[in-house]
């Protein structure tokens, strides 16, 4: 059987723009839930989220506009490293994050919440929200810009340097959080990274964008 050799036969599917657009909006919905849920547990997540978080209980600030503040330097850093592609694409996914989260505290309200059902299926969501966004390249941490820019300027790997700050977070935050909302944010860290591992590997998704 002759096969056209101008077939795209095996090649990756490309994402619409518009499938782009739905599931930036549906993975910044899904991770403001999960941040929400997280922030009324009073738990801590990684990256900026985790940092806004921490500063929302520390200072009493609200999450969406220590979130949006926070990444505000790594913006030039997504531009030069990885471009204004991504950079435009972060910085509309981090107002949507912020957007949601103000609007979802409004949307949602929890009568009771056992903290350890927040840490796992606030977890959960986070993963199930950041995984969408990583198939649409997208990202949502400044941390992880800064970390590829010292990787490729200092050789500094970029996975021990996002580990170190994320264990720095959850250091300061037992300067206000009990013990007990550390371990569940270490169960909660735990579940993120799962949902992300089992679920993002390569070879098992063929859209590009």
């Amino acid at each position: 059987m002759k096969v056209d050799e101008n077939t795209n036969a095996g090649a990756p599917e490309r994402h619409r723009l518009y499938e782009d657009a739905l599931a930036i909006v549906t993975g910044t919905l899904i991770m403001a839930l999960g941040v929400v849920i997280y922030g009324k547990a009073m738990l801590i997540t990684g990256s900026t989220a985790g940092l806004a978080l921490l500063l929302q209980y520390a200072t009493g600030a609200a999450f969406w506009l220590a979130f949006s503040l926070v990444n505000l330097p790594f913006y030039i850093l997504a531009v030069k490293r990885l471009g204004w592609v991504f950079a435009l694409r972060t910085f509309i996914a981090v107002s949507l994050v912020s957007l949601f989260s103000r609007l979802t505290a409004e949307w949602v309200d929890f009568a009771r919440l056992d903290p350890l059902y927040a840490a796992i299926i606030g977890g959960a969501l986070m993963g199930m929200g950041l995984l969408i966004l990583f198939r649409h390249r997208t990202g949502l941490g400044g941390i992880n810009i800064l970390a590829i820019y010292l990787q490729e300027r200092w050789a500094i790997r970029a996975g021990y340097f996002q580990l170190g700050v994320d264990l720095a977070i959850l250091a300061a935050s037992a300067f206000v959080l009990p013990p007990a909302n550390l371990f569940l944010s270490v169960v909660g860290a735990v579940v993120v990274n799962m949902t992300l591992a089992i679920n993002h590997k390569p070879g098992r998704y063929a859209g590009v964008t």
